[in-house]
């Protein structure tokens, strides 16, 4: 770790990107945040924190970090726009979206405005820096415990849900399943 800022500042231009280590936390969270941000400083990355929609893309404006780490829902708006101003302004950027609410649909999303991967909250430090860090060859690697049919199902009525806006009737409608169904669907806590 000793001499990694000198050595970054006098490398070229291509050990600049390799060694850049900044990174901006987007999470309304503040003790998750805090967290986060001391482990990942402790990892040595340079890291920014911010809380809304707007303050992350107001620290993308300022500077387009190497690394994001953004949760999907935020109290001024979805994360899904500060990944997508992240990727206008640093497409070579790495970027997390964290969620308490997973979904498959939003997951899908998130990578194609320019996430790098989708973590389920709680997630601790070494899971996020192993998805910041890990390396792409264009194939996914099969995930370790994959959802069960049940969850696939439960996440396919939440996607129609969300579409809907929350409203129950057209959801039920669309999913052609009756509205009581759908409701004691709804109520119960997500399959695993």
């Amino acid at each position: 770790m000793e001499g990694s800022v000198t050595e970054s500042n006098t490398a070229g231009a291509e050990m600049d990107s390799v060694q850049d280590k900044s990174l901006i936390i987007v999470d309304d969270d503040k003790p998750f945040s805090s967290r986060l941000g001391r482990a990942m400083e402790a990892r040595g990355y340079s890291v920014r924190i911010a809380e809304s929609v707007a303050e992350g893309i107001a620290l993308i404006d300022d500077m387009a970090p190497a690394f994001a780490v953004i949760d999907m829902r935020l109290g001024d708006g979805n994360g899904l726009q500060v990944i997508e101003r992240l990727s206008e302004r640093r497409p070579d950027a790495r970027g997390v979206i964290l969620t308490g609410y997973g979904n498959i649909a939003t997951a899908v999303t998130a990578v194609k405005l320019g996430a790098f991967d989708y973590l389920a909250k709680p997630a601790d430090a070494d899971e996020i820096e192993a998805a910041l860090t890990a390396q792409s060859d264009g194939k996914a690697s099969p995930p370790e415990n994959p959802m069960s049919a049940d969850r696939v199902r439960w996440e396919h009525i939440q996607r129609v849900y969300e579409l809907c806006n929350r409203n129950v009737s057209e959801t039920a409608r669309r999913l052609n399943m009756h509205r009581r169904t759908l409701q004691r669907i709804l109520a119960k806590r997500a399959p695993r």
